[in-house]
């Protein structure tokens, strides 16, 4: 084995945690995947004659910076054997790649491999986030019995969820098109990545304000992104391409501690606390970490957390050694709390949607806004990919002509909500097809109004005019302090986090007729329209 790179070197000197271990690694090893093609893995060892526990984490993003750092020889660095993957048909591994077809296959190859080593020490655990925690998923559909613990960081385990969540085809573009991006480029290396994300970045309203979208993103970004057409242009759920996309039965099945970590503004946290939920159901008794994060913030300013957080884990259940004290953790207002239970036990507290931009007591009338998809509501803050994603000042978004707002009157005192908060909604659409970008914000004394969470439906003809519409709004951990204003935010979209909605129905890769659409919010004895807050504490 090898010694590291300089720059890892430096790099582990720099990192926060005591590191123990010095490191050795074996770059380039050959494991054959299912159908025989070799998936390139790199082997980190601690330098030591004792026996080690064992790490597999399997990656379609490359062996690279920062995985290499993060999790190769950083764990090693702790005593751990650590083997980094590239699954197939990514950074130079062998076959075809598919996003989910793959990887249980050749997740048990894998193991199967790391059996015949002498230095396997009979047992391992598994790490990692996003990808890595859906080829976990995977491997948990028939989980090998020597698996101890899993580190599952901001998870997907349904892919058709990631990019079609909710119902009518509602298609999260602006994250596709970063995955896509990130499939087709970062295995190269994170320098064309990096490139290649900056470019999209450039190009992003260029990319997706034209029609028909398919031909309007291949102009900007100059040339064709397959994985990103194929999940753009199966919009059901039935259709065969999505078979196996779905990984959640695995938490029926895995019997092994597993620790969850997500983020308040990370786009797979609704998933984290689904497969959470079904842990529980299954008798487990997972860990769960929440922290002010976005998807990619974990793993920048969160990383000094979400490291000790998988060392405790590792530590008690691969390792042994002692027990874990915490087992839900939770980040609300600049302080980490520990909850006996998620969601725990809360009141369901009702504010009115009021006509005269009001919220609190019912009061009748109506509200309107028009919707054009010529000129859509953009996405801004809350549970994106780019630079404006997480918690941020909605006030230059709310002056829009596009989007209402109800706000209450100064608390008196605070109130504390933790749980998923909803909207209760009758609204009706003039051209019966038409969408609500429905948000929860903190109005601070200064007037800035921050997100906390946010929900999104499709409306179809088919919805009765004025039947009420439910909107969850995404799970929340938030203190609303004396002083502050409690408001609720509509508009008719949020793209490109959403494709806007044409207003036809005709088809969202093809579709290039825009029909300008007027909402109407209805209020009223009859018609009480709401905002359901999860009331936790009071005062």
């Amino acid at each position: 084995m090898e010694r590291l790179p300089f720059f890892l070197r430096l790099l582990r000197r720099r990192a926060r945690e005591a590191a123990p271990y010095e490191v050795r690694w074996e770059p380039g090893l050959t494991v054959p995947a299912a159908d025989g093609s070799p998936l390139i893995t790199d082997h980190y060892a601690p330098v030591t004659d004792e026996q080690c526990p064992l790490l597999l984490i399997r990656s379609a993003y490359g062996r690279g910076f920062p995985w290499n750092s993060l999790f190769g020889a950083a764990f090693a660095a702790q005593g751990y054997r650590v083997l980094l993957q590239s699954t197939r048909g990514t950074g130079g591994s062998g076959g075809d790649f598919h996003v989910w077809r793959n990887d249980a296959a050749d997740g048990q190859a894998t193991v199967e491999w790391m059996r015949r080593q002498e230095w396997f020490p009979g047992a391992f655990a598994t790490i990692g986030p996003s990808h890595f925690s859906y080829v976990q998923w995977a491997l948990g559909l028939d989980p090998p019995p020597e698996w101890r613990a899993a580190v599952l960081q901001v998870a997907a385990h349904d892919f058709y969820d990631s990019f079609h969540p909710g119902q009518h085809c509602t298609f999260r573009l602006e994250m596709a098109l970063v995955a896509g991006t990130a499939f087709f480029h970062q295995s190269a290396g994170p320098v064309p990545y990096l490139r290649a994300l900056l470019r999209l970045m450039r190009q992003l309203r260029r990319a997706t304000h034209g029609v028909p979208v398919l031909d309007s993103y291949r102009r900007a970004l100059g040339g064709r992104r397959q994985e990103f057409e194929d999940w753009l242009t199966h919009p059901y759920q039935d259709d065969l391409f999505w078979a196996g996309a779905d990984a959640g039965a695995a938490a029926d099945r895995m019997a092994m501690p597993v620790s969850l970590v997500s983020g308040w503004h990370d786009l797979t946290l609704d998933q984290t606390l689904r497969q959470y939920a079904r842990l529980r159901r299954a008798g487990r008794e997972p860990t769960l970490m929440i922290g002010p994060w976005t998807h990619t913030s974990a793993f920048d300013r969160g990383w000094p957390e979400v490291f000790a957080d998988a060392l405790e884990h590792l530590r008690v259940h691969l390792r042994g050694e002692g027990e874990r004290t915490t087992r839900i953790k939770v980040h609300i207002n600049d302080r980490w709390r520990e909850l006996p239970a998620w969601p725990p036990p809360s009141t369901p507290v009702r504010y009115h949607l009021r006509p005269d931009g009001g919220l609190g007591e019912p009061a009748s009338g109506a509200t309107a806004f028009d919707y054009d998809p010529a000129d859509p509501t953009p996405s801004f803050a809350g549970q994106l990919q780019s630079r404006t994603a997480g918690a941020r000042d909605n006030r230059a978004l709310e002056a829009r002509s596009d989007v209402r707002t109800f706000t209450t009157g100064p608390l008196a005192t605070a109130l504390e909500i933790i749980g998923t908060p909803a909207a209760e909604l009758h609204a009706t659409g003039s051209t019966g097809h038409f969408d609500l970008f429905v948000r929860l914000c903190d109005v601070h004394p200064d007037g800035g109004s921050v997100n906390v969470c946010d929900g999104f439906a499709r409306l179809t003809p088919d919805h009765g005019d004025g039947d009420p519409v439910r909107v969850p709004l995404g799970a929340a951990g938030h203190r609303f302090e004396p002083g502050h204003r409690i408001r609720l935010q509509v508009s008719g979209g949020a793209h490109p986090r959403y494709a806007r909605n044409y207003g036809t129905g005709e088809p969202l890769a093809t579709a290039t007729r825009l029909v300008a659409t007027r909402t109407t919010l209805h209020h009223g004895p009859e018609h009480a329209s709401a905002l359901v807050l999860p009331v936790h504490q009071a005062g």
